[in-house]
């Protein structure tokens, strides 16, 4: 049990995230929609005098969905219970 868990977290909730990113795009919502939470911490850093490359943007973007397809993820698991 715990290996599924593990592998659900790590595994497939980055994949999918990132293949969550790659559809919004392909189904027309502009990147700055998709890439919504990475410009809240470019510009978070950047107000704080900090010089943050787009890469920045990106890993927060990603780790971002990750975060939200876990918490469906949860949510449909205590559902189910």
């Amino acid at each position: 049990m715990n290996l599924r868990r593990t592998l659900i977290v790590f595994v497939i909730a980055p994949a999918a995230a990132a293949a969550l990113i790659t559809l919004l795009l392909l189904a027309g919502i502009r990147p700055h929609l998709v890439f919504l939470p990475g410009f809240a911490v470019r510009s978070i850093f950047e107000s704080a005098g900090i010089h943050a490359h787009n890469r920045v943007g990106v890993i927060a973007t990603l780790l971002f969905w990750w975060a939200v397809i876990l918490m469906i993820a949860i949510g449909v698991r205590r559902h189910r219970s």
